[in-house]
């Protein structure tokens, strides 16, 4: 059977889920590799060891980027933050909204300056979320919006994963073809599949943080720390530099 693509195929399997249906998809990479994800996860408590550090971090008025579900934005509302939530997708905010989500928006990553300036104290980018800058030199364009719509003294708790830390032979072969096509190691390009519905192909960037820092350079940022433990995937602390990036 032929699939069919839906441009909102992460917000349907929310959807799915939150009614109480089978939401479990894959996620195809370019070269062909699928893995299998739960659609609970996208909703339960199962945080990753930086995640629960960076939660005791996060000060004032929070921006939760690519919210999904809201599950991150309902625990910081619980713990008396005002939050606003971010995602491209319009189900996945509608999920949002039914589960609570106070103040959750349609909006894309590439779209932050539609944001008013110097409105957040601290921004979220849980679940790998810095991944959604798609390239290093559409990240440096992200981050120079993020240091806008941020207060002085504003951090960003930015998820990624290592794509170093790993010895997958899989992985490795992934990173080499990327190398030879002057691509970024990290660089995967993927699209989800839920059901007969696909949706479309986007690039995904994974860092190290050494590579993250090289990232950074001129956007007003700086890496402060490294959370989690001596997995792949953390989350790096950003700090806002006082001057305004060129």
């Amino acid at each position: 059977m032929p699939l069919t693509l839906d441009k909102d195929i992460f917000g349907r399997m929310l959807l799915a889920h939150h009614q109480g249906h089978d939401g479990s998809h894959f996620i195809e990479r370019s070269d062909g590799l699928l893995d299998e994800f739960p659609s609970g996860a996208y909703f339960g408590a199962d945080w990753s060891e930086g995640e629960k550090q960076a939660m005791n971090l996060v000060r004032g008025r929070v921006l939760d980027v690519g919210c999904g579900a809201g599950r991150h934005s309902l625990r910081l509302q619980k713990q008396g933050h005002k939050v606003t939530a971010i995602d491209v997708s319009p189900l996945a905010i509608r999920v949002c909204r039914v589960r609570g989500v106070r103040d959750a928006r349609i909006l894309d990553i590439a779209c932050l300056n539609r944001l008013p300036a110097r409105s957040f104290d601290s921004v979220i980018m849980f679940g790998n979320n810095f991944g959604l800058v798609g390239t290093p030199f559409r990240a440096r364009g992200i981050m120079k919006a993020l240091h806008r719509i941020t207060a002085p003294g504003a951090k960003i708790f930015a998820g990624s994963l290592n794509p170093h830390q790993t010895s997958n032979l899989l992985h490795l072969a992934y990173h080499g073809w990327n190398r030879a096509h002057n691509r970024p190691a990290g660089l995967t390009r993927l699209r989800v599949r839920f059901g007969t519905r696909v949706g479309p192909w986007i690039d995904w960037l994974h860092v190290s943080p050494a590579e993250m820092k090289k990232i950074l350079g001129g956007t007003g940022w700086k890496m402060a720390r490294r959370l989690g433990d001596k997995s792949p995937g953390y989350v790096a602390v950003l700090e806002k530099v006082s001057r305004d990036p060129a």
